[in-house]
């Protein structure tokens, strides 16, 4: 990507600063199919430290955590239960269908965060169902940062009470972390704190964090044992995998506390775009590090919009119907106001 372009498009877009590249060059390697990359162990160990879980497994992309993840919880047949915009439901390729045989019964909300009583309403319609025409709901999802929801964050109580209602019907509750330390950051929490209320979840380090491989899910030891065989099966084991997983070490050390400061930015970005006219925020004060907005009129879509900022080297993404705008470590409080000028000569330029 052109030094000149501001990338806003997403935080997996970060790339690996000249420390991290370092680390990875100096990695210790082994057999990572095999247990034996101490790297990978290492990391593993960290993680599972970090979320206060037993275990914890390394595993190649975050799409594939939760792939594995559904696989160990559930059978074919059961009903996974999540927020309609949920990664795992519309940006999977329907990998939980395939891969693991179960149904979706959605709840729809307005910035992915469900309550107790609507996950224990869609739980109630999936058990409507007599027998033998239904099936058993397998797993509750929540999704922390909700990427669609605007970055939005779970509080905790009302992870509390979705935990509860779960719990109450014994049925396991998963988190798709991909932002997690994200959400920890403006909560001003442990990711342990979070992770105690689930039976497993997992962390990316190719968003905010900047590495440019690898997430790790955790949970049980008896989970993990578990969701190790599927990695396999699904084609995540490895060799030397430790030149990634240094990486993935280096971003807890350097690039979590920093977090915050992608966070303020799109606060600052939030609020610029309010002032333009012809554009609309759709979250006047962001929770983590995501912007949506919308430029539409009878003159220009969104899409159209979004093409002429990139034509001014400004890269954003649509997102719900909406233009999205991602912080991360590369970007700059300098590079939001040069976007911030560019989305103001863009808007009024309109034919």
């Amino acid at each position: 990507m052109p030094d000149n372009v501001i990338p806003l498009f997403s935080d997996t877009e970060t790339r690996p600063t000249p420390g991290m590249r370092a680390a990875i060059a100096a990695a210790e390697v082994g057999d990572e199919q095999k247990g034996e990359d101490p790297t990978v162990i290492r990391l593993q160990e960290r993680v599972a430290d970090l979320l206060g879980k037993e275990s914890a497994l390394w595993l190649p992309t975050g799409t594939m955590c939760n792939l594995v993840a559904v696989k160990t919880h559930t059978r074919p047949g059961d009903a996974l239960v999540a927020d309609g915009m949920a990664h795992v439901v519309r940006a999977e390729s329907g990998g939980a269908a395939l891969a693991s045989g179960v149904v979706t019964e959605t709840i729809r909300t307005e910035r992915g965060i469900f309550t107790a009583a609507e996950l224990q309403a869609a739980m109630d319609r999936v058990a409507a169902v007599p027998e033998p025409y239904g099936q058993p709901v397998g797993l509750v999802c929540v999704e922390q940062t909700h990427n669609f929801g605007g970055g939005a964050v779970w509080p905790l109580e009302a992870l509390d009470a979705v935990a509860a209602c779960a719990r109450s019907r014994g049925v396991p509750l998963h988190m798709d972390g991909a932002r997690l330390l994200n959400a920890c950051a403006a909560l001003g929490v442990s990711a342990a704190a979070v992770a105690a209320r689930v039976d497993s979840l997992w962390i990316d380090f190719t968003k905010g964090l900047g590495a440019p491989i690898g997430a790790v899910l955790a949970g049980t030891a008896a989970f993990i044992a578990g969701a190790r065989r599927y990695k396999q099966l699904f084609g995540g084991a490895m060799r030397q995998a430790g030149i990634a997983a240094a990486g993935c070490l280096y971003a807890l050390d350097h690039h979590v506390d920093r977090l915050a400061e992608d966070h303020e930015n799109a606060r600052r970005l939030a609020a610029g775009l309010a002032g333009i006219d012809g554009i609309e925020v759709r979250t006047a004060a962001p929770d983590t590090n995501m912007v949506f907005f919308d430029a539409s009129g009878p003159d220009l879509s969104n899409r159209e919009f979004i093409g002429r900022l990139a034509a001014s080297g400004v890269r954003l993404s649509g997102a719900g119907g909406a233009i999205r705008a991602v912080t991360h470590l590369d970007v700059s409080r300098a590079d939001v106001d040069r976007a911030l000028a560019a989305v103001r000569q863009a808007a009024a330029g309109r034919a």
